[in-house]
């Protein structure tokens, strides 16, 4: 079968290729080249190492190892239009983005499907720590999380649909951590002991508020800090300087630490309280993806993961349109921010998700 591997250069991506390649399928590897290497900003590179031009090199390295075919293709105009306008746009709105499901579901999962039909591929295979399995009774394929439970990435995966996952192959999604790095070292492959990428690309410094800034190329407007009862304890410079639970860097000089219970945009306010008011129980989310197709009918037991280091925790959900959900905890969950993803689960299964609204 003839396969396209997403490779990013990293022992994940590496691996995968090299375990279909061993399975015997024809594999072709595809890299991304997401933004220009070469733009700086004030003297230093203006994006981090994950997706790099090293990157690009080493999985051409690997992939000549393998004595399969690489190619590079450029979606830097897509990356932009998806991930980058999506993350400014919501923090300027007062919400918390995470650009990596936007990048890993959105762009690079269901762009390479694209290019894979256009290779006469049958299947996209990728380094994600993840499942997928047909199910003959249902009729339908599942997402099923990552065998290594610190690594499992479906949180990232939550809006695959059905075609996507007819044609998708997660090659190290039944490996753990070491063990992946075991199968590169067997190999050979000189990834082997590359450490794992954590940051935003596009924001390697990690102050996205300078970031939303010179991408918006204005002023956001200032407003004030608030109590929950309307008390004024001090002004900021812009809602897009916070996110829900934040503690520091909020200015204040109070008694007690004090904590982000909210932002209101439409009145540019930040309000705060005390750590023990940042319990919720409930959440509507938008853009809500069934992994199943249709929507469960009725209210639906699962756990709940509100960021991707969340325990989940007990819920249940219904679907209210046909891609909204309201969701209730049986217990308040501290900071649960807008802008972040959901994401529903029963057992091992994927049910769906959506964003926070």
């Amino acid at each position: 079968m003839r396969v396209v591997v997403a490779m990013s250069g990293g022992v994940d991506s590496s691996v995968a290729a090299a375990l279909l390649t061993e399975a015997g399928h024809e594999v072709i590897g595809l890299s991304m080249q997401l933004y220009d290497q070469r733009e700086t900003v004030d003297g230093a590179p203006a994006f981090g190492s994950c997706c790099s031009l090293d990157d690009l090199h080493d999985a051409r390295r690997v992939a000549a190892q393998l004595g399969i075919p690489h190619y590079i293709v450029n979606f830097e105009r897509e990356f932009k239009a998806t991930v980058v306008s999506n993350f400014v746009a919501e923090y300027a709105a007062g919400r918390t983005p995470i650009p990596c499901v936007h990048c890993n579901a959105d762009l690079k999962f269901a762009t390479l499907a694209e290019r894979a039909a256009g290779l006469d591929a049958a299947a996209v295979g990728t380094g994600h720590y993840a499942r997928v399995l047909y199910d003959e009774d249902l009729r339908r394929y599942r997402l099923l999380r990552g065998v290594d439970e610190d690594k499992d990435q479906t949180y990232f995966l939550f809006t695959l649909t059905q075609g996507q996952l007819a044609h998708a192959l997660f090659p190290v999604g039944h490996l753990s951590k070491p063990e992946v790095r075991a199968h590169a070292a067997r190999i050979g492959l000189s990834v082997a002991d590359k450490p794992d990428s954590h940051e935003i690309c596009f924001v390697p410094d990690g102050n996205t508020a300078k970031f939303v800034e010179r991408q918006l190329a204005t002023a956001m407007p200032v407003g004030e800090i608030v109590t929950a009862d309307g008390q004024v304890l001090g002004e900021h410079q812009g809602i897009h300087k916070f996110t829900v639970g934040q503690r520091k860097g909020l200015g204040l000089s109070t008694p007690k630490p004090m904590y982000v219970l909210k932002l209101i945009p439409a009145d540019q306010q930040v309000v705060v309280g005390m750590k023990e008011d940042l319990g919720g129980v409930s959440l509507d989310a938008t853009g809500v993806n069934w992994i199943a197709g249709p929507a469960p009918d009725g209210p639906t037991r699962v756990t709940a993961r509100i960021r991707h280091r969340h325990q989940d925790a007990p819920a249940t959900v219904e679907s209210t349109g046909d891609t909204t959900a309201h969701l209730v905890f049986d217990e308040p969950q501290t900071a649960i921010t807008p802008g972040q993803a959901v994401v529903f689960y029963q057992g091992e299964d994927v049910v769906g998700g959506g964003w926070i609204d």
